[in-house]
């Protein structure tokens, strides 16, 4: 039995952070940073049927176009993602009531629509940027067991690469899930290797009054390319959904509308016209499928 400090409950019963019972929660779910992001996409649902926020975890589930589907925000970074892929699959694969997990077992499909900075010129603000692999340069995942679903080959190339400081912690390649892959790729979309990092300034060549320990980690990314593949851009998230969603056996899948080009210099000038785009075909491939 999985002790209460372990597996915290609200006294309603619902998952700690998350605010959640197993009934509220779709088997297909769309996470979004942004809490006020939820309702811009659950506005074209045909219905909703419940609504809950706790802190900035917000979530909406209801029907569009016939097809039940769970909006969630996570907020920004990669311990927030431990929290929610966690309770999630605490949601779907433990018994709550028993404390013990489940003898069969559900995954999930989980779909992150963000917003990135593009690390390629020819990637242009605007542009779609579907993640096959997550690299996750945050150390979170190293938490876990996770040398049986780590890409080894690209950890080294982008170590040598990059000359590492190993101070800051191995790196981690997660692959997609070739099934959602499948189900939501289009011509449309630029593929290729997302780095995470574990937060916004330092962490993504930043430089405001601090120094940071590798000025030219950003120069060096451009450029790094393993097996035909390279990084297209970098954010706070996609890593970590990869890792647990292995580990936890769910299907994860990572789409980025390009909203600043850190090559160019470049920003939007309607960064929420594509990301409601984004939305848009996401909603329609998962309705369809």
């Amino acid at each position: 039995m999985i002790q209460s400090s372990e597996l915290i409950l609200n006294p309603d019963g619902s998952v700690y952070h998350l605010n959640l019972k197993p009934e509220h929660i779709a088997h297909d779910i769309i996470f979004v940073g942004d809490q006020n992001r939820v309702e811009k996409i659950t506005q074209f649902f045909d219905s909703i049927e419940f609504s809950t926020q706790k802190r900035e975890f917000k979530t909406q589930t209801g029907i569009y176009k016939g097809k039940r589907m769970t909006i969630m925000s996570t907020g920004i970074g990669p311990d927030n993602i431990d929290i929610v892929m966690n309770e999630l699959d605490a949601l779907v694969n433990i018994d709550l009531n028993t404390r013990k997990p489940k003898e069969n077992l559900t995954s999930l499909n989980i779909i992150r629509i963000g917003t990135s900075g593009s690390l390629q010129a020819d990637i242009p603000v605007d542009s779609f940027v579907m993640s096959k692999f997550g690299l996750g340069l945050d150390n979170m995942l190293r938490s876990y067991l996770i040398d049986e679903i780590s890409d080894k080959n690209i950890e080294d190339a982008f170590i040598k690469h990059t000359d590492w400081d190993a101070k800051k912690g191995r790196p981690y390649a997660i692959a997609c899930s070739e099934k959602l892959e499948k189900i939501i790729e289009s011509d449309q979309m630029h593929k290729g290797i997302t780095a995470t990092a574990g937060g916004f300034y330092g962490p993504q060549g930043r430089v405001l009054r601090l120094n940071i320990q590798d000025e030219n980690l950003n120069s060096k990314m451009d450029n790094f390319k393993v097996d035909g593949t390279r990084i297209t851009n970098l954010e706070m998230e996609t890593a970590a959904i990869y890792g647990l969603g292995k580990l936890l056996g769910h299907h994860c899948l990572s789409l980025n509308a390009i909203i600043a080009n850190r090559a160019s210099g470049t920003f939007s000038a309607d960064p929420y016209k594509a990301v409601d785009a984004l939305i848009a075909y996401t909603l329609d491939k998962l309705a369809n499928n």
